[in-house]
């Protein structure tokens, strides 16, 4: 059974030390939360971890592919003085249960036939992986990996690369960028690697740096933003697992919008007052709309607008080629037509 703010209690099943400084995790959801976890590749789970001061939130991409692996799994890197992912490396045993809400995020590809050129640095390897496997597995189009690193010994996934460059020789090429051996990648670098692939679609994770570089060298190749996507997590400034959802106005308080909301396969109709926002008035009703931080700084909530208009409040990571798609997030709308249709995807 979900636990508070609809989360659920996941079970560590196996932990992989990685690198020194990373590890993958291996998680099993409920019997009963099957449909609440099943993913997208790409996605990311949202953790609450326990802290001396007061339990903390903390996003993990996942890794693992649902059209190749059996089991959900995140990795988590070190980072120096990071609450969450130190206490997962020297803490999280199997046999543990952690608190966890349904997959979010909207960084996957809507067509895996497509020519894929992926770039991760570090850590950001874990939802590049999920798609690359993804891709690979289900798809019919070139992959291109370019991974980069400070050093051999950082790289995360290694072996599992290794292995796929050699199932798929013809249609996944993997360049490994270590700053040891080839320094910091730079735009003019990449620029003149990414020419030969500016007809690829490309996505995009890892430290701030590294994908402002990569987004300034796939733009000077004319890559076109619709076809540019990046994997940006901000700071949760609240824990999403304590917070409260707001009141709902009364419908006989002011306007309201003719709201068709399309979620898990099911159609519901509602009069949505207009000075409620759409993730807290779908919670006030029963639906299990998801969600992660609230707070307009994850994707979670985001779903698609189909007819009508919303205004955002707030928008911390959808891309313009994300709201050109009609992509809103849920936790941070309110109506401005008279009729609105969104849907989940």
């Amino acid at each position: 059974m979900p636990d508070g703010a609809g989360s659920f209690r996941l079970t560590v099943r196996e932990i992989i030390r990685e690198t020194e400084d990373a590890c993958s995790i291996v998680l099993e959801a409920p019997a009963d939360a099957t449909t609440e976890f099943g993913y997208e590749p790409g996605q990311f789970l949202t953790l609450q971890l326990p802290h001396p001061e007061g339990a903390v939130a903390r996003c993990y991409s996942l890794c693992s592919s649902p059209h190749v692996d059996d089991a959900m799994r995140i990795a988590v890197k070190r980072v120096r003085e990071g609450v969450g992912s130190n206490w997962v490396n020297d803490t999280l045993a199997v046999g543990d249960e952690v608190e966890c809400l349904p997959p979010g995020g909207v960084f996957t590809p809507k067509n895996f036939d497509e020519d894929l050129l992926l770039f991760a640095g570090g850590s950001g390897i874990t939802p590049v992986l999920s798609i690359l496997k993804s891709a690979l597995a289900v798809g019919s189009g070139q992959v291109v990996l370019v991974y980069a690193n400070q050093h051999e010994k950082a790289v995360i996934f290694a072996g599992q690369l290794r292995e796929l460059v050699e199932l798929y020789p013809e249609r996944l090429h993997v360049l490994h960028w270590l700053e040891s051996v080839q320094g910091r990648p730079s735009r003019a670098l990449l620029k003149a690697f990414v020419a030969p692939y500016s007809s690829y679609t490309a996505f995009v994770c890892g430290p701030s740096p590294f994908m402002e570089t990569v987004t300034h060298a796939l733009r000077d190749c004319a890559v076109p933003p619709a076809r540019i996507h990046i994997e940006k997590f901000q700071s949760l400034a609240e824990n999403p697992f304590e917070m409260t959802t707001p009141a709902v106005a009364d419908v006989g308080d002011g306007p309201t919008t003719d709201l068709e909301v399309n979620l898990d396969g099911e159609t519901h109709h509602f009069d949505w007052p207009r000075q409620s926002k759409l993730l807290d008035f779908l919670l006030d009703k029963g639906l299990k709309a998801p969600y992660s931080c609230r707070q307009g700084l994850c994707s979670a909530c985001a779903c698609i607008i189909d007819e009508g208009e919303v205004k955002m409040l707030t928008n911390e990571i959808l891309e313009q080629e994300d709201l050109d798609e009609g992509y809103v997030l849920g936790c941070q709308s309110l109506p401005l037509t008279d009729r609105v249709k969104i849907r989940y995807s």
